[in-house]
């Protein structure tokens, strides 16, 4: 198989394949959000999902300049002092990787093999991203902004540093912001000290991380990241369309205590207040229902007051009178856009936005 062939198919695993070394490699390297995190209202940065493509690059907030030049009236370097010159923005954001729930797909994408717990929210400080473009001026041949981190590797035969693209009505739109500061403190390295982009309601694949250089070009950006990794393709010759906002999710903080292989849970009976979390990034969360017989019946659960933040998590609760036996429970989400949870969410090669209702198993003793 050439490398062009490699770099659009990926690869399947086979049917009865386990977990590869490959992938649990990568499971070793990244982290997601332990369930009960859900109960922060902010994530603590140590809790918060973590997924990085290359090495976590050795970075200096001393020395980093940030450029942004191409179609631009006239090119600019920052340093952070400059930056923070230009004004302070602190936003709350949920962020999800855009593979959240690969693992459960069938057949399996080969890649990092997430099951749930590949999101977080934390409060991101910085400035607006259209403040750094206006200040350069923006010219009328522009049309795409290329955003470049410090992170450099080889993935699937291309080697490349990690670019994303957003069309300039999207960058300038989106509300996105060039942070400093998560949750009051400097970016760890993992979440890309000393600057990263932030993208409010897209997966996690567009704000990148130690950027480096942001790029306004006359054209459509196609680096690989936006024109072969992140795409829905359900054939090995299909083009697919671009990954984007995140599709509307609800998680339950799973109740009782675990089992500590199988994480079963164990719960005594009588009424139990069960408590979760649900977002989109396409529109706020408008309602929230919850199964607890493995889907048969459904119930609206009560959501707490929206908010300031539009794309950040809204809590919610349900009291549950739960009798003694096995129950499943599961929940689902619906935002203002119109769009639903599914319980199973359409296959795609990548396994991408897999965002089929949860469901936990609970023995009520």
């Amino acid at each position: 198989m050439s490398v062009e062939q490699f770099s659009v198919r990926g690869r399947l695993a086979d049917t009865g394949e386990g977990i590869t070394g490959d992938e649990l490699q990568l499971a070793a390297r990244n982290h997601g959000m332990p369930m009960e995190a859900l109960r922060y209202d902010v994530t603590p940065a140590g809790l918060h999902y973590v997924l990085v493509h290359y090495d976590i690059p050795m970075t200096n907030a001393s020395n980093w300049r940030l450029t942004v030049d191409g179609c631009v009236e006239q090119p600019l370097s920052f340093g952070l002092t400059e930056l923070r010159a230009m004004g302070r923005r602190t936003v709350r954001v949920t962020l999800e990787c855009a593979g959240n729930g690969r693992a459960t797909l069938q057949p399996r994408p080969i890649s990092q093999p997430w099951l749930t717990e590949a999101v977080g929210t934390a409060e991101w400080t910085g400035v607006l991203l259209s403040d750094l473009l206006r200040a350069a001026g923006i010219r009328s041949d522009a049309v795409d902004v290329v955003f470049t981190g410090a992170d450099h590797g080889v993935e699937r035969g291309i080697e490349q540093d990690y670019q994303r693209g957003l069309t300039l009505t999207e960058a300038v739109d989106s509300g996105a912001i060039i942070a400093w500061e998560m949750n009051g403190q400097p970016l760890p390295p993992q979440h890309g000290y000393p600057l990263r982009l932030v993208v409010p309601g897209w997966y996690g694949m567009a704000s990148v991380k130690w950027l480096r250089s942001i790029e306004l070009i006359d054209h459509a950006f196609g680096g690989f990241q936006n024109a072969v990794a992140y795409r829905f393709r359900t054939g090995q010759d299909d083009a697919g369309a671009p990954v984007s906002r995140i599709e509307p999710r609800a998680l339950l903080v799973p109740p009782g205590f675990p089992d500590f292989m199988s994480r079963h849970r164990f719960v005594a009976e009588g009424t139990i207040t069960l408590e979760g979390r649900a977002w989109s990034g396409w529109a706020p969360i408008e309602r929230v229902e919850i199964s607890t017989d493995a889907g048969v019946t459904w119930q609206t659960v009560k959501l707490d007051a929206p908010g300031n933040d539009e794309y950040a998590w809204r809590a919610f609760t349900h009291d549950w009178d739960a009798t003694p036996g096995e129950h499943v429970l599961t929940v689902r989400a619906y935002d203002a856009s119109g769009r639903e949870q599914p319980i199973e969410a359409p296959w795609n090669r990548g396994g991408f936005a897999n965002n089929s209702a949860q469901r936990i198993s609970v023995l009520v003793t």
